[in-house]
């Protein structure tokens, strides 16, 4: 078979949200540090063209990411990445790193010690930490320390027709979020509401972006609302979380970055100090464990530095190919899969 690209996948999930890491015949990404090639990947044709091919279809789906490993750029970090996914590359994630960590350990790449491993990650975002706990040569969970996390905005007002005058909070936890209470919409976090929550996030989203600007002081690669998510408080007390990802999809996983960029607010707002913790559950019913671990800064702006931990599971081995003949080399997407934003990728 004469294919023009091939690109080995190992297949892993955190929690119920797949994401896939590219460990072999990841081509050359221009660019001196993980946030330029993440520049790179979004505004360059060919780095789009990477993105399509592996996360459209007839070779990718609308559930997961793709995660491309990469040599590290910081003299510190084991391994780099970053996170394709149908919009665009983004800079960071929690339940990805878990599923980086993962397969970095599994695969061999990188040195699993028994009982613990310490893994760290290059990201766009800045240095990822992940302390694996290790057994009889699987990695049985992995704890996260995340980049700093901050509140851009408290109590954001936005106008909608669907649903009136809305207040969410603008918050950053490795991405931008647009943070909303569920309960604002009408609507609970369970399987049952996925679709109209995906729906109003998709709707939330696209104002938010249209009608304010945000762009990470120091990272300039980093701008944007990349995604909405609702939030509620389970009976047990538990953080219940709902990620919507463009074009629309419901994130199986509680969201690292997400939850991260939650407990900016509640450290903002009195409600959790250093030394917390707490459980935070998604919309499948999967948890992770949420600390604050310290406090900090990000450009004279106060920040906290959270962790995250979660567990990942390997459940395939696969290759993606490209025929030099296949007229559908750029991916395609459609809206009885893809949802009705399909037309816009």
């Amino acid at each position: 078979m004469r294919w023009k690209r091939t690109i080995q996948l190992l297949d892993v999930h955190c929690e119920g949200e797949i994401g896939k890491v590219a460990i072999g015949g990841v081509p050359k990404i221009p660019g001196n540090s993980i946030a330029e090639q993440l520049h790179w990947l979004n505004t360059d044709p060919k780095g789009q063209e990477l993105r399509r091919f592996l996360v459209l279809e007839p070779r990718g789906a609308p559930i997961g990411s793709v995660n491309l490993l990469l040599p590290a750029k910081h003299p510190e970090a084991d391994a780099g990445f970053i996170i394709l996914q149908p919009d665009q590359a983004h800079a960071s994630s929690g339940s990805n790193s878990i599923c980086v960590t993962t397969a970095l350990l599994e695969s061999g790449i990188v040195e699993m010690k028994e009982p613990e491993t310490v893994v760290t990650l290059d990201t766009a975002a800045g240095l990822v930490r992940a302390t694996a706990t290790c057994r009889d040569g699987r990695c049985e969970k992995v704890r996260l320390t995340m980049v700093p996390s901050f509140v851009h905005e408290l109590d954001v007002e936005l106008d909608t027709p669907q649903w009136g005058k809305i207040k969410l909070d603008l918050c950053y936890g490795g991405i931008f979020y647009a943070l909303v209470d569920v309960g604002q919409i009408g609507l609970t976090i369970e399987k049952a509401n996925a679709a109209a929550l995906v729906q109003a996030g998709m709707v939330l989203k696209d104002a938010i972006n249209r009608t304010m600007s945000v762009v990470h002081p120091e990272i300039p690669a980093i701008s944007g609302v990349a995604y909405v998510m609702f939030r509620d408080i389970d009976a047990d007390g538990a953080i219940r979380t709902c990620t919507t990802m463009w074009p629309g999809r419901a994130d199986r996983s509680p969201c690292g970055t997400g939850n991260s960029a939650n407990l900016a607010t509640l450290h903002a707002r009195g409600k959790a100090k250093v030394g917390d913790v707490f459980k935070s559950r998604s919309i499948i019913g999967s948890e992770f464990e949420v600390g604050l671990q310290a406090v900090t800064e990000v450009a004279g702006k106060p920040a906290i530095i959270p962790t995250i931990t979660g567990r990942g599971f390997t459940f395939g081995l696969s290759q993606v190919a490209l025929d030099p003949f296949d007229p559908m080399a750029n991916g395609f997407a459609m809206t009885d899969v893809w949802g009705p934003s399909a037309g816009e990728i």
